[in-house]
């Protein structure tokens, strides 16, 4: 097997994992023939014994893809169900909800939120039907609270019709450091983490498989956003580069093998961010300066780079500037 630079995938070094490594790559390749349906068009895929995603488009959102741009999807135990993340609207919750009960007719019982961002959030309405436990990190009831108004409307411009009766549901329960959810031969541990790519981002760990779904703290092949700290975020990666995952569900772009390169990448990415934001102030040059001229050479190395490279150095020079 090989990725998308053609490079050989290697063989895991955990013994302990490597038939489960093996099997989720399996699960992964015939994916698209399970029979369990798909949402919108794009497949839903059982990436873990009982892990589901859809995978989201490596677009901006539009009428055209409906916002269905982010990774989603659902974790089931033999009590109950788990939703991660509800997508970008009412009709993308419901799309999710009709496919989980495609899979089970267990309760769902939670509904987590991994951060705030309105592609992840907007779809929970579709949800409250079930009475589940909204959760999210202890920061994300306030940070959507003030957003909210400005996250729907420009929800509705870039959906249009497909914007039509969406909600903002906020978190009822909040996660201070671990807490762990029972679903029933399976316990998943949410973790809060400081603040990174937002103030607010929150993953799920499977420890019965080695399942960690670390949403938007890894983006795949698509530029990585700042909307927290680069600084955050670059100390945060050099504790995730030192664990050991059988998968890592991304928040856009495909689950790959060597998930460590992944992370590698876009490390690589925002420490010449970094880097380079701190030279352009050193030598009081200007914010303008610095979007023109830091990590320009990670143009081709990433899709929707000139969409959100500008933002990143932006956000950057903001807080280096006081460094």
């Amino acid at each position: 097997m090989k990725n998308r630079t053609g490079e050989a995938l290697p063989v895991p070094v955990n013994e302990q994992r490597k038939w489960f490594r093996g099997s989720c790559w399996l699960v992964l390749i015939f994916g698209m023939f399970w029979q369990g349906g798909c949402m919108g068009g794009v497949e839903l895929v059982e990436v873990a014994p009982g892990h589901f995603v859809r995978f989201g488009l490596q677009q901006e959102p539009s009428p055209q893809n409906q916002g269905r741009i982010a990774n989603i999807g659902f974790i089931v135990g033999e009590r109950c169900v788990a939703v991660i993340d509800t997508g970008s609207s009412l009709r993308e919750g419901l799309e999710l909800r009709e496919a989980i009960r495609r899979v089970t007719q267990l309760p769902i019982a939670y509904v987590v939120f991994t951060h705030m961002h309105p592609d992840h959030v907007l779809g929970a309405k579709a949800f409250v039907q079930d009475a589940p436990e909204f959760i999210g990190h202890a920061q994300l009831a306030d940070a959507l609270a003030r957003r909210e108004h400005f996250y729907l409307s420009a929800a509705k411009t870039w959906l249009g019709a497909n914007f039509e009766g969406t909600e903002l549901v906020l978190p009822n329960s909040a996660v201070t450091g671990i807490r762990k959810l029972d679903l029933g031969g399976r316990t998943i541990e949410l973790e809060a983490h400081p603040t990174a790519h937002t103030n607010n981002d929150l993953t799920v760990f499977d420890p019965t498989n080695g399942t960690l779904w670390l949403s938007d703290l890894l983006f795949v092949e698509r530029l990585p956003v700042i909307d927290g700290s680069i600084l955050g975020w670059l100390r945060l990666m050099e504790r995730l580069s030192g664990r050991d995952y059988a998968v890592v569900v991304p928040g856009h772009g495909p689950v790959v093998e060597r998930w460590t390169h992944a992370l590698a990448a876009q490390r690589r990415y925002l420490d010449k961010v970094a880097t380079g934001v701190r030279e352009v102030i050193r030598n009081n040059g200007s914010i303008s300066q610095a979007v023109s001229q830091v990590a320009a050479d990670e143009h081709d190395h990433w899709l929707l780079f000139e969409e959100n490279h500008g933002r990143n150095v932006t956000a950057s020079f903001v807080e280096l500037e006081w460094e």
